[in-house]
């Protein structure tokens, strides 16, 4: 069993998918008062539980913990089925994570994804199960909502995306500043490991890498925050497309 403890995670959990969730309970306060009507309304059981309980199951809880059957993946499609359902699509973004490790990082890209209407992550290794509360904590709940693809296979996935007619972007420090770059139509974002950046195989296959230009005095910057950046350049570039009002 999964545990999420923050109070967004478990708000967005529930509005999400309620089938297969516990909600335990502790000394609620205010906060978690909302969250247990929330649970009532959506049909979830709400089990009390002592203080010295809930820290057995879900350490560093605040008095709350929703149970769920498995790492989080309530949002989670394949990649044919996404594809199929594309019906000519102009502008479409896609988001390959290349083996980002940290679950901080994770959590805060997803929530980039989320703010930015990204509209598919893709990644290789499904979320071990341990850092669900994390994910979902560190992406304020949008871990919930971003739809994303486990692939066995990345650089494969990647030349899938080509066959729809995706250009493909790698975010390296050597790039083009991503604000010289055209970043309208069907897209995709590679953003690379924390340390080892992109891995051969995918930079083999991007049409183009991407950077954020920086001033400061260290390296560069955190992939997740370069990731909301980029992110937000596409978003840009689509607005000024649109049409007047």
């Amino acid at each position: 069993m999964v545990y999420l403890t923050g109070f967004h995670a478990i708000k967005e959990r529930i509005k999400v998918c309620a089938t297969d969730c516990a909600l335990f309970v502790a000394k609620p306060g205010p906060r978690a008062r909302e969250i247990v009507s929330l649970a009532t309304k959506s049909g979830i059981t709400v089990i009390r539980k002592g203080i010295s309980e809930l820290d057995r199951v879900s350490p560093g809880h605040r008095g709350i913990a929703l149970e769920i059957s498995g790492a989080d993946q309530s949002a989670e499609v394949t990649l044919d089925s996404f594809l199929e359902n594309l019906d000519g699509k102009e502008n479409v973004l896609a988001v390959v994570m290349d083996e980002i490790t940290d679950p901080h990082n994770f959590g805060a890209i997803l929530r980039s994804c989320d703010q930015f209407n990204a509209d598919i992550v893709i990644t290789r290794n499904r979320r071990t199960a341990r850092n669900a509360d994390i994910v979902a904590k560190t992406s304020a709940g949008a871990s919930a909502w971003v739809r994303s693809v486990c692939v066995a296979n990345l650089p494969r996935a990647v030349e899938r995306l080509k066959e729809e007619g995706f250009w493909i972007y790698g975010a390296d420090m050597k790039g083009t500043p991503v604000y010289k770059s055209e970043l309208r139509g069907r897209v995709c974002i590679i953003l690379g490991g924390e340390g080892a950046g992109l891995s051969r195989l995918l930079k083999e296959r991007c049409d183009a890498l991407v950077s954020v230009p920086s001033f400061g005095r260290v390296d560069s910057l955190n992939v997740s925050v370069a990731a909301g950046v980029i992110m937000y350049e596409v978003m840009r570039q689509r607005a000024d497309d649109a049409p007047a009002r």
